[in-house]
């Protein structure tokens, strides 16, 4: 199922606490437009999560290229779409229902 960012924006808009998969910490969702998440950490830093590259990147997990594993997905993501906070990404979309409940985060062999 390809990633509906109408369902994104109802669910986030107006901003939301988005848990992390370990830590019992958030990611802090100050809102979303046509063209991004928008995230921040306290007044350490702000970021936008490209609304492309969440497409993107649920587009390659429903294809089987990125793992659905939180861990491995954060590698993926980096590989294969963007370096634009990958784990924040996780989050999100682990929270979205894309990837799987998992609490670990995997890493592989060489």
């Amino acid at each position: 199922m390809p990633l509906n960012w109408k369902t994104v924006f109802d669910k986030y808009g107006e901003g939301f606490e988005v848990p992390t998969i370990r830590g019992g910490k958030t990611v802090s969702i100050t809102h979303v437009d046509e063209d991004a998440i928008h995230i921040v950490k306290g007044t350490i830093w702000k970021a936008s999560l490209q609304r492309k590259n969440l497409e993107k990147g649920v587009e390659m997990i429903e294809s089987g290229v990125i793992s659905r594993d939180p861990g491995l997905f954060v590698e993926d993501y980096m590989l294969y779409v963007a370096h634009e906070r990958a784990s924040s990404v996780a989050h999100i979309l682990r929270d979205l229902g894309f990837l799987d409940k998992t609490e670990t985060f995997s890493i592989r062999g060489c």
